[in-house]
């Protein structure tokens, strides 16, 4: 009696195990061909993302490369993969997620540059093969000055100095890029001014190398990205084998510092689309 009741035991723990193991690798295949779980911790791509949100990145929209698979290093991938498989070419003004090319973590910013276009941005506006975008005010955006997000970031604000539990506010513009032919209609997207910064409001000519893009957040004077080059520590320009996948939807948003934090979920994001 009691061998076969350590034998069910040990069937019902063998059991246990198998289920397991199937659904890692079912997650692991899922996470590797279809979807990858996102969470913003910085607030570089303001108002489009804020710190918090939750998404899923589309891995299907460009194909797949080496860094497709979890866990992949640019020393050691569990997906064999020269090139991209099933490649999709991006479009101007698809958020991205993507690996850094040198500090091996994943960014979101926004597709600006594709391959051959020539970027520049003069006095705080964005020129694209030698022509301004086209740009429209649009009321002030407002967030309360306190620590955001798991890390506690606290947002700058164009009214500094404002205390905690103050009104931050941050100028705002809708900005429309050129289609991605002559003659198409560009995608429309809003843009944050904080202050005049001469380094970022103001940059040489940057010509896309092929194979490559040019990247830029939306909060345009908090986001680490294209405009600085690698060389000097900066995103730079991002090979086409970095790109993970493209953001559609805002599945959940949290402001606190854990999710499990009820009275500070965004309800009016929840499966909010991302454009």
């Amino acid at each position: 009696m009691a061998k076969a009741k350590a034998k069910k035991n040990e069937g019902g723990i063998t059991e246990t195990i198998k289920t397991i193991v199937w659904a890692l690798l079912i997650a692991g295949v899922f996470r590797t061909l279809f979807f990858q779980p996102f969470w913003i911790p910085s607030g570089s791509m303001k108002d489009t993302l804020l710190v918090g949100d939750f998404l899923f990145v589309n891995k299907m929209a460009y194909g797949y490369s080496r860094y497709s698979c979890p866990f992949s290093s640019p020393t050691f991938s569990p997906c064999p993969i020269e090139g991209r498989l099933f490649s999709s070419e991006p479009e101007r003004g698809d958020v991205v997620v993507f690996r850094h090319p040198t500090q091996n973590v994943d960014f979101i910013k926004r597709l600006i540059g594709l391959p051959g276009d020539r970027i520049q941005m003069i006095n705080g506006v964005l020129n694209i093969n030698g022509e301004p975008v086209q740009l429209q005010d649009r009321p002030p955006f407002e967030e309360v000055k306190e620590p955001q997000g798991p890390q506690g970031l606290t947002p700058r604000c164009a009214n500094d100095p404002v205390g905690f539990g103050g009104i931050c506010l941050k100028g705002r513009q809708t900005e429309t890029l050129p289609g991605n032919a002559p003659g198409e209609p560009g995608r429309s997207h809003d843009i944050l001014n904080i202050s005049d910064n001469w380094i970022v409001d103001n940059t040489p000519v940057f010509t896309v190398p092929e194979g490559q893009y040019f990247f830029m957040g939306d909060n345009r004077d908090d986001s680490e990205d294209s405009r600085f080059p690698q060389s000097a520590g900066g995103l730079g320009f991002v090979p086409k084998e970095y790109l993970v996948g493209r953001a559609d939807r805002v599945i959940f948003s949290s402001a606190g510092r854990s999710l499990f934090y009820f009275w500070t979920w965004r309800a009016d994001r929840f499966f909010k689309a991302v454009d």
